[in-house]
């Protein structure tokens, strides 16, 4: 699969030219996932099952995960049993691919992995895209229980605030998001009253784990990027973002590609922490305490 094998799990990965010749291999499930299926509709790679992020793979209500019910389904509606080499890759930045294979780990699924690029190397490379939907033989997939060590609660950010000698605590969201500048990219639904960053966090970027291509940057850079932000193996660390998607991809690099042993995904991220009463929150711009309504309202 020609990857680089200085990961400290490359068989978690594989490649756009692998996967070319492998898509469709008995025993192989190929998924593309988004927050929706409209780029999946205009054409995915042949055998690909497009999953839905915000309809399929979270609680539109709740927004939680899906339930261990509901991912049972949604496994065996793709044919997928335990034993199934599960193959993901999504939106142009693999965001919420990561997210599936989060919840692929939470769940306790044995064998899944990333498309290294996702879509977007897939097409830069002039590879083809299909629009025949698979037809798929449906399985009776049963996922283990939920595996917590790979999720954080809200509760256990707190001890974060109160315990920073044992935790490392990563916003990877924009700087702009970060620093306080705006809560959340325009556009977005999921928000919080609130804009800022959890104390104590490092702002390291999902982007800059990544190369133009949208392939993960060699191990050396990767380990040099963390480290100089004090994010170190010897430390429990706790990565969000605003709906835990972004932050999901980090959690990958820092579990699968680093190899650090205790990482958790904190999937309610800033649209929990950023509506939170009394919850702490830094800002590094400085705001005016008040906002005559005129200016609200422009």
């Amino acid at each position: 699969m020609s990857i680089n094998s200085a990961y400290a799990h490359p068989e978690v990965l594989v490649e756009t030219q692998w996967l070319a010749s492998h898509a469709t291999d008995a025993g192989l499930r190929l998924i593309e996932v988004d927050v929706d299926t409209t780029a999946y509709a205009e054409g995915h790679i042949l055998g690909a099952v497009g999953w839905n992020w915000q309809t399929q793979l979270q609680d539109p209500l709740r927004r939680t995960p899906a339930t261990k019910k509901q991912f049972e389904g949604l496994a065996s509606e793709a044919g997928i049993t335990p034993e199934t080499t599960v193959v993901l890759y999504g939106d142009n930045n693999n965001w919420f691919a990561a997210w599936a294979f989060w919840q692929f780990k939470y769940y306790g699924h044995k064998d899944v992995r990333l498309l290294n690029g996702g879509r977007k190397k897939w097409t830069a490379e002039g590879r083809p895209l299909d629009k025949e939907i698979p037809e798929i033989v449906a399985t009776r997939y049963e996922a283990l229980d939920p595996d917590n060590s790979v999720r954080a609660y809200r509760d256990q950010v707190f001890e974060v605030l109160t315990r920073p000698e044992k935790y490392s605590l990563v916003d990877v969201r924009s700087v702009d998001e970060f620093t306080g500048k705006i809560i959340a990219p325009s556009g977005l639904s999921e928000t919080a009253q609130r804009a800022g960053h959890i104390p104590g966090a490092r702002n390291i970027p999902w982007a800059q784990t990544v190369k133009d291509d949208g392939s993960f940057k060699p191990p050396e850079a990767l380990r040099e990027l963390y480290a100089s932000q004090g994010v170190t193996p010897d430390k429990e660390t706790i990565a969000y973002c605003r709906i835990g998607e972004r932050s999901s991809h980090s959690w990958f690099v820092l579990k699968y590609l680093l190899g650090y042993n205790n990482v958790r995904n904190y999937d309610g991220s800033w649209t929990e922490w950023g509506n939170l009463i009394e919850a702490p929150i830094e800002r590094t711009l400085n705001f005016p305490s008040a906002v005559p309504a005129a200016e609200v309202c422009r």
